[in-house]
């Protein structure tokens, strides 16, 4: 027989009562019933339960075990008897009598508990994350994750792509986050960079040729943590390809996700229509670049409405340049109840409140309720009823001012409005392309015009559409977004060396400072580079929301806590004096 198991802690069925087998794994679950014990014992398959009396030379022993000790049974195994079948376990209808018993490991008292649900603080799941990642819905989700790895490498496979390695060490190139910078010892005083993504070394490949790419590849980023964001490191799925259209990537990618959301919904519905929405629009009707479709709810400019009007907040401000009104519709929000919770809501957001207008039964038909409605009289409160296609029962809430100083809360607003009103459909994954990126946007106050976005896309109409206004200059850049959270991100590239100068020309950077900072790139493109796009999707999200969480902690083996901190394995920690010595460096404090 194997030194430690001859079955998991799963395989064992009615079809092997009788025989002698030898388990390992960890206690569950202890419970003594007078003389008998009984023991889950677990391991990475699932549960077996065991059972232990006063006759089994084992019972002192197995009496001193506890929860988390790791231990190895040999013993017989018995059909339960019929009403203690446990049809909920795949072993459920047998228990294994204990005749031998060996202590693997002991287990101290535990700083938190694997079995039942109890809920710990992050610092202490985070601490002894390896006690954490023992108990079942960690389980779940660490193989959730590998599977799904497994799956998105073959479905790239199929589609003819190879995945080729880039390098983990390399040169700092700033790609919108902070870099992590890494001392050379051999170069004293100069530094190598962890890649913010392999974007660089992705396109290097294309002209060298290669046509199709793909990796599951390590980023690093030194940013500010989110629910949906490391402060650290994450894994994308990366791809480019050569000789493609904007089209090619998207008819690329969708097969791939739509494959692993139906591989591992649960069942849930995944969409098969991936509508392509302009940022412009996205903004408007969503309030965000990655708008949850789940959620019927379009906003509206409802500006011509109160030129003018008795609302004098609003009439003022449209008189402003930049402004206007945007509507939320709220269908089956006509109650001056939810109305006050909403607008307490804007105010919790920092905004003096939300204008709001319901639609009620009155002595003569429907009527229109609220300040705002009184404000502004029956025939505009009409106009404005029509034109968001409401009724009785329903209500509409306004925003107003430049649209980038309120989109974000006007954004969230209808999220909590989709929610409270049951409009958002649930056991959905509803998918669509943000597309026409600007690439520039006017600093408010220099007035000054840098990148709003990547600077490697190539412009909508080439060098022709960088000799006008910057502002209204559109790149080939593409964000997929899926129930509020962004996917993926990508582009089709800037290949051409004279584009790539006069984009980042108008942006302020002189020829010199892009071969500089973009060397590598600037020169391969003298060589021949083909036209080519791609794009990385996040695997941490993506699992996130397959296995219904909300934070990306919940799916990542280590993650660091929301300062940067690996409490387990105490990162950042100080540096010695030798090798801060061998490195050249010295650390000044901060006061």
């Amino acid at each position: 027989m194997h030194a430690y198991r001859s079955h998991t802690c799963a395989d064992l069925t009615a079809a092997n009562v009788g025989e002698t087998v030898r388990l390992s794994g960890w206690v569950h679950r202890v419970r003594d019933h007078g003389g008998v014990l009984f023991i889950d014992l677990r391991d990475h398959y699932g549960v077996t339960q065991v059972l232990c009396d006063g006759d089994s030379a084992a019972f002192s022993a197995l009496e001193k075990v506890r929860s988390e000790w790791c231990i190895r049974i040999d013993g017989t195994v018995k059909a339960r008897d019929a009403e203690l079948v446990n049809p909920k376990l795949p072993t459920g209808e047998i228990e294994v009598y204990v005749r031998e018993l060996e202590v693997l490991g002991a287990a101290e008292e535990l700083p938190l508990m694997v079995f039942g649900d109890q809920e710990y603080p992050e610092e202490t799941r985070l601490r002894y994350r390896y006690l954490d990642l023992r108990r079942e819905a960690m389980q779940r989700n660490m193989a959730l994750r590998s599977d799904v790895v497994a799956s998105m490498r073959r479905r790239m496979w199929d589609q003819g792509f190879r995945e080729y390695q880039t390098p983990i060490i390399t040169a700092s190139s700033p790609e919108g986050a902070r870099d992590f910078l890494v001392p050379s010892r051999l170069h004293p005083g100069k530094f190598y960079a962890l890649p913010q993504a392999p974007q660089q070394f992705k396109q290097l490949i294309m002209v060298s040729g290669f046509d199709k790419y793909f990796q599951i590849a390590p980023c690093f980023r030194d940013e500010d943590p989110r629910a949906d964001r490391s402060p650290t490191d994450f894994y994308q799925l990366d791809l480019e390809m050569s000789f493609v259209t904007q089209q090619d990537v998207f008819d690329t990618i969708q097969p791939v996700l739509t494959g692993i959301f139906e591989e591992f919904g649960g069942g849930r519905k995944v969409d098969k229509v991936w509508p392509q929405i302009s940022y412009k629009d996205a903004a408007l009707w969503y309030g965000t670049d990655k708008p949850d479709l789940r959620n019927p709810i379009k906003m509206q400019v409802v500006s011509d409405h109160f030129r003018g009007s008795g609302f004098a907040i609003f009439a003022k401000l449209l008189e402003q340049e930049g402004t206007e009104i945007r509507a939320i519709p709220a269908p089956g929000g006509g109650s001056r109840k939810f109305c006050d919770r909403m607008n307490a809501f804007a105010q919790k957001e920092g905004l003096p409140g939300m204008g709001y207008i319901f639609w009620r039964e009155g002595e003569n038909g429907m009527e229109a309720a609220g300040p705002l409605a009184k404000n502004i009289g029956p025939e505009r409160t009409e106009a404005i009823r029509l034109q968001l296609g409401l009724g009785k029962g329903d209500a509409a809430f306004f925003l107003g001012g430049k649209p980038k100083a309120f989109e974000k809360v006007a954004g969230k607003a209808r999220d909590v409005i989709g929610e409270e009103l049951g409009l958002t459909e649930k056991d959905r994954f509803a998918f669509a392309w943000i597309v026409d990126f600007p690439i520039y946007e006017k600093d408010e106050e220099t007035g000054e015009i840098d990148f709003e976005h990547n600077p490697f896309s190539m412009p909508q109409g080439g060098m022709e559409a960088l000799q006008g206004d910057p502002l209204e200059v559109k790149g080939y850049q593409y964000d997929l977004a899926c129930n509020g959270y962004e996917l993926v991100s990508g582009a089709i590239r800037n290949h051409k060396p004279e584009i790539m100068l006069k984009a980042f020309e108008l942006a302020g950077y002189g020829e010199e400072e892009v071969k500089s900072r973009f060397g590598a790139l600037f020169n391969a493109f003298h060589y021949g580079a083909p036209p080519h796009g791609g794009c990385a999707a996040g695997i941490d999200r993506i699992v996130m929301l397959l296995a219904d969480e909300a934070n990306i902690r919940e799916v990542m083996m280590f993650p660091m806590n929301q300062r940067a901190e690996d409490l387990m394995m105490q990162a950042p920690s100080d540096p010695t004096s030798d090798q801060l010595m061998e490195l050249g460096l010295r650390v000044i404090p901060q006061d």
